[in-house]
C-alpha cells in the first residue's frame, strides 16, 4: 500500500516539473526596447591613423664600419649637429692621406708639363725668327710646332689629373666626416640600435629622431572619401591604449592618388605636450563631415542581421506606447505585458559611432535593443522592459576589456560563495 502511494506521489511530482518546464518554455521572452526619435545624425567616418613625431626620421650610417662610441641614449634631447655615433676612422684617414699624396704627385707632374711647354714655346719663337731670315728650314719649324702642341696636350692631361685628385680628396674627406653621425634635426632620440664594437652599414638603422611634443597623424583615404572629407573638418582622435580622446581638425590632404591602390593620405597636426600620443602607435580618428537629412534614429545595437534571410533590420515591439502611462521625464523600468514583436527590414541612411539613421518604420516605434536572439526562435510576442536612451548609449560604450573585468569579478564572487558554502557544510 505504501509503495503505491509513493508511486502516485512520484508521478505527480514529475508531471508538475514537466508542466513547469513547459510553461517556462512557452512563456514570452523578456527583452529591452527604446522608442525611436527623429533628428539629424552627424555624419562620421572612422579611420585608423598612425602617429609620427614632427621631423621624425631614421638615422642610418653612410659607410660600413665598427662603432667606437655612442654618446646619445634613448630619450636624449639633441640639437641639430650633435654627435650621435662615432665609427672607426682609421681606414678613412689612411685613404685620405693616400689621396693627398696622389694630389701632390699630379701637381708635380703638372708643373713639369708647364715647364716643358714653356721651353718648347721659347724654341718655337727662336726658330720662327730664324725662319724669317731663311736661316732655318720649314720642316724644322713644323716639327717644333708639333712638339709645342703635344706639350700643351700633356699639360691639359696633367691639369685634369690634378682636378681628379682634388675630387678624390673631397670624397675621402666626406668618408672621414661620415664616421661621425650627427643629428640632422632638433628632437628626441629613440629606438637606439648602436653599441660599441657593433659592425654597422648603410642598411643598419641606428636611431630614430623626432619631436614627440608635436605630432602628425596620417590616415589613408579611399578615392570615394576624398569627395566628402576635406581639410578643416573636425576630427576626434582616440587612443585604444588609454581611452583618452583629443579633438582637432584635418590639416591637409595629398592631392595625388596612388595609381595602384587609388588611395591618398590625410594628415592631422596636433601639439602633444603631455605625451598623450606616442610616435608609432595607432589611433582611431573619427572625422565629422556633416549632418544627415531628417531620419529615424536608433541605437546601433538595435540593428540586427537576421540569420534566416540575411537582411538588416530591427525588431519592432507593437503597441508598447499604448500600454504604458509615463510619469515624469523617464519611462518606467518595470516589465509591460506581452507585446507583439515583428522583424522589419530597414535602410540605413547614416551611421555614427553610437546611433544610426534608418528608414522603413514609423517615427513612434519601439525597437528592441537587447534580446534579439530570443526572438529569432519564432517568438511572436515578448515582455518588454522600456529603457531610456542614456542607458543604451552607456551599454554601447562598455568596451570588451570592461566586459571581461565584469565577468571575471562575477566568477570570483561565485568562487568565494561556493567556498563559503563548502565551509558551512
Amino acid at each position: 500500500m505504501l509503495s503505491g502511494v509513493l508511486y502516485v506521489t512520484g508521478c505527480s511530482d514529475d508531471e508538475s516539473a514537466n508542466n513547469s518546464r513547459e510553461a517556462r518554455q512557452n512563456s514570452p521572452p523578456t527583452i529591452e526596447a527604446v522608442q525611436v526619435i527623429t533628428g539629424n545624425l552627424p555624419l562620421e567616418e572612422t579611420l585608423t591613423g598612425s602617429v609620427r613625431a614632427r621631423n621624425q626620421t631614421d638615422i642610418y650610417p653612410q659607410i660600413a664600419a665598427p662603432v667606437t662610441e655612442v654618446p646619445a641614449n634613448n630619450g636624449d634631447q639633441v640639437s641639430q649637429g650633435d654627435i650621435l655615433v662615432r665609427l672607426r676612422d682609421v681606414e678613412a684617414r689612411e685613404r685620405l692621406r693616400q689621396a693627398e699624396a696622389g694630389y701632390e704627385i699630379t701637381r708635380a707632374q703638372m708643373r713639369q708639363a708647364e715647364a716643358d711647354l714653356n721651353r718648347k714655346k721659347t724654341t718655337l719663337d727662336r726658330i720662327n725668327q730664324l725662319r724669317i731670315r731663311d736661316m732655318e728650314t720649314q720642316a724644322e719649324l713644323e716639327n717644333i710646332e708639333a712638339e709645342v702642341e703635344a706639350a700643351e696636350a700633356t699639360l691639359d692631361l696633367n691639369i685634369a689629373r690634378k682636378n681628379q685628385a682634388l675630387s678624390i680628396i673631397d670624397e675621402r674627406e666626406n668618408e672621414l666626416e661620415n664616421t661621425i653621425i650627427r643629428a640632422p634635426v632638433d628632437g628626441v632620440v629613440g629606438l637606439r640600435n648602436a653599441e660599441v664594437g657593433q659592425q654597422v652599414g648603410p642598411a643598419t638603422r641606428l636611431f630614430q629622431i623626432g619631436d614627440p611634443q608635436s605630432i602628425k597623424i596620417e590616415m589613408v583615404l579611399t578615392e570615394n572619401m576624398t569627395s566628402y572629407i576635406a581639410p578643416g573638418q573636425q576630427a576626434i582622435i582616440t587612443s585604444a591604449v588609454t581611452g583618452n580622446a583629443l579633438e582637432s581638425t584635418i590639416t591637409r590632404i595629398s592631392p595625388f592618388l596612388n595609381p595602384i591602390t587609388h588611395t591618398t593620405t590625410a594628415e592631422i597636426e596636433v601639439s602633444n605636450p603631455d605625451g598623450f600620443l606616442r610616435p608609432g602607435m595607432f589611433v582611431t580618428v573619427v572625422v565629422k563631415y556633416g549632418e544627415s537629412d531628417q531620419a529615424i534614429l536608433v541605437p546601433n545595437n538595435a540593428l540586427f542581421y537576421h540569420p534566416d534571410h540575411g537582411e538588416q533590420g530591427v525588431f519592432v515591439a507593437e503597441n508598447v506606447g499604448q500600454e504604458l502611462a509615463f510619469e515624469g521625464e523617464e519611462p518606467p523600468r518595470e516589465l509591460t505585458g506581452p507585446s507583439p514583436v515583428r522583424f522589419v527590414p530597414v535602410d540605413v541612411v547614416a551611421k555614427g559611432r553610437m546611433i544610426s539613421g534608418i528608414a522603413g518604420i514609423p517615427n513612434d516605434s519601439w525597437v528592441v535593443t537587447i534580446g534579439h536572439n530570443l526572438l529569432i526562435r519564432g517568438a511572436q510576442e515578448a515582455n518588454v522592459r522600456p529603457v531610456e536612451w542614456d542607458h543604451i548609449i552607456n551599454l554601447q560604450q562598455i568596451q570588451s576589456r570592461d566586459l571581461f573585468d565584469i565577468i571575471r569579478e562575477k566568477m570570483a564572487d561565485r568562487n568565494r560563495n561556493n567556498g563559503s558554502d563548502q565551509n558551512m557544510l
